[in-house]
């Protein structure tokens, strides 16, 4: 095995310097050529993952790379196990998926100037491309904030690459919150740097495993480098700068951002409560952070119901979605298997379904030009790979047979029942059904919502102004399929998860939730509650000979009962999210995390 290791060593360094190479070459070539050189560099970032991933899947071992030869606490160590080859991995396909759509978006036609705009989309995309993998690769916490550093002034200016006002307050928004949790995790790790003399996370977690009792300086240190992590991840409540900017960011941005970019600081939270310190997982502060993950999947989710803007809808969408993720600390302290797998299968999932559904409504607003849902009649039978593929996503995401989505249900959900904890599948469930609440409603409209301005019985089509492009639309549909067939990979792939970690066969309990997922009962069990849920949506929007109810506003949009009485429940918890997202409510927020998550940790040390 040695000579894999060798490999692997050295195919560490590619992913990493691939962005660097570009970055140096951008700026020379200009932005007219950089798209095609970045979408060489990301071929190659893939095949580097692929072959980082193989490596360690095949060998059953970590892989780890000492730059400049020095060992920790000199020197740097890069590591990929299981966990990091798949997020390498995932991101290398986003980001290609993202790179081949762009080649139109930022494309400058021959004998135009060349703008500013299509030069700093591809140089910031290739920094936030070499951010995430020093997120993934890294192994010391110093290294880790310099990426969550070049991650953050690589991402922000993506949010506001149109120049429009909105954006730029939404970017400075993201900004300043994302300086806070820098901030507030550069200070916990001086603090395990002053008690241990090291920021090595293997070196680290001996030493703090050796200790009789946790210091006052580790409970810290934890807690503010949690709450930093947090913060960036827009974790409810915390999540004040994500729906603007997300909504506002180009299509090819919000994809970036809702698939990779806000998983980085999961990551990281991964790596301190599993890796740093494994003992963190049986206190208190594992249901703090199961909280806030059913806070968000609730109230994320019936806001979404609420939004008249398409991508406002995605963005409340991947606040959701995120909550799920935080549901695997609380359960993995009875089924550390079960949670951690589907925990990870939920950023892969969510990965490609969410880029998919934010790159399909790139597609629609430019085709129509606007993206009210309200005014989306027709568009089904004007662009039906578009919106097959975002409804493609969207069923991804419900966690419908044999979805990236199910088996992230399905894991989390046994993983609940085997620790005892029944209350979070509860919660599981119901966000899976407005999931299809919301899904349902952007399909109504899509398919048998009459066209705005038009009267009954007239042509319905809508007048495209920018028709999507075939590859545009192809890279789409594949990434929602990934996201939709994701069940259907052999169970030893899954293995990959497990690599590095006692106790974890992802394959085994991947095999478990997938033996019975195509059985009848099984399949009409699922399917059942979602019927009823599209029959009442489908029942609220305003069918073609309904074609005076369009109306740009959603209340006005539902007519039945049922529209209503959502509608009604969606303006409380929209009125609660605006409060939440105020300056002052989202400070009060941390402090009141900080002073939990730091008493749940006194409470629970040895």
């Amino acid at each position: 095995m040695s000579n894999l290791t060798d490999l692997g060593g050295v195919v560490l360094v590619f992913p990493m310097m691939l962005p660097i190479v570009g970055l140096l070459l951008g700026l020379v070539l200009g932005g007219r050529y950089l798209g095609r050189l970045v979408l060489v560099l990301v071929l190659l970032g893939l095949a580097a993952a692929l072959a980082i991933g193989a490596v360690v899947l095949v060998g059953g071992e970590a892989l780890q790379y000492l730059l400049g030869d020095w060992s920790p606490p000199l020197g740097v160590r890069l590591e990929a196990d299981g966990l990091s080859a798949v997020m390498l991995v995932t991101s290398a396909v986003v980001m290609l998926a993202v790179v081949l759509y762009g080649q139109r978006a930022f494309r400058i036609p021959g004998g135009e100037s060349e703008t500013r705009t299509s030069l700093v989309f591809w140089l910031l995309l290739l920094g936030v491309w070499g951010g995430l993998n020093t997120v993934f690769l890294g192994q010391d916490l110093f290294t880790l904030f310099v990426a969550l550093e070049l991650l953050t002034f690589s991402a922000v200016p993506l949010v506001a690459l149109s120049g429009k006002p909105e954006t730029l307050a939404a970017a400075l928004r993201y900004l300043l919150f994302a300086l806070v949790g820098s901030a507030l995790y550069l200070l916990g790790a001086v603090l395990l740097y002053g008690s241990y003399g090291t920021l090595d996370i293997g070196l680290l977690a001996e030493r703090i495993a050796g200790a009789d009792r946790w210091p006052p300086s580790l409970i810290a240190a934890i807690a503010l480098m949690t709450v930093g992590l947090l913060a960036k991840t827009a974790l409810f409540p915390l999540h004040l700068w994500l729906p603007p900017a997300h909504a506002g960011a180009p299509p090819a941005a919000s994809a970036i951002l809702s698939a990779l970019v806000v998983k980085a600081s999961f990551f990281l939270v991964i790596r301190i409560w599993f890796d740093l310190m494994p003992g963190l997982l049986t206190t208190a502060g594992v249901q703090i952070l199961g909280a806030m993950g059913a806070g968000a999947i609730l109230v994320g989710n019936l806001v979404a119901l609420r939004q008249v803007r398409l991508k406002l809808l995605i963005a409340y969408s991947t606040l959701a979605q995120i909550g799920y993720l935080f549901l695997l600390f609380p359960l993995a302290a009875g089924a550390e298997a079960a949670a951690l797998t589907g925990g990870m299968l939920q950023v892969v999932s969510h990965a490609c379904a969410k880029a998919a559904m934010f790159m399909a409504a790139g597609l629609i607003a430019a085709a129509i030009g606007h993206d009210r849902i309200s005014g989306l009649g027709g568009i089904a039978r004007a662009l039906p790979v578009t919106v097959l593929a975002f409804g493609l996503a969207g069923l991804a995401l419900l966690g419908l047979q044999p979805s990236g989505g199910y088996l992230t249900k399905t894991l989390l959900t046994s993983a609940a029942d085997a620790s005892g904890q029944w209350w979070w599948g509860l919660v599981m469930q119901a966000g899976g059904l407005l999931t299809a609440a919301y899904l349902f409603r952007v399909l109504g409209y899509a398919v048998f919502g009459a066209r705005s301005g038009t009267p009954s019985g007239a042509e319905r089509l809508p007048i495209l102004i920018q028709a999507p492009g075939r590859l545009q639309e192809f890279v789409v549909l594949m990434l929602a399929l990934c996201a939709l067939l994701l069940g259907l990979l052999p169970p030893v792939a899954f293995d990959l998860l497990g690599v590095g970690r006692t106790g974890i066969d992802a394959g085994a309990v991947v095999s478990i939730a997938m033996a019975s997922a195509f059985d009848w009962a099984k399949l009409w069990g699922d399917l059942w509650p979602v019927l009823i849920v599209g029959l009442l949506v489908l029942g609220a929007v305003p069918w073609p000979d309904r074609g005076s109810a369009i109306r740009t506003d959603s209340a006005g949009a539902t007519p039945s009962v049922t529209g209503r009485a959502a509608v009604a429940v969606g303006v409380v918890f929209q009125r609660a999210d605006g409060v939440l997202r105020h300056w002052p409510a989202a400070g009060l927020s941390l402090l009141l995390l900080l002073l939990g998550l730091a008493g749940s940790l006194v409470f629970g040390s040895r």
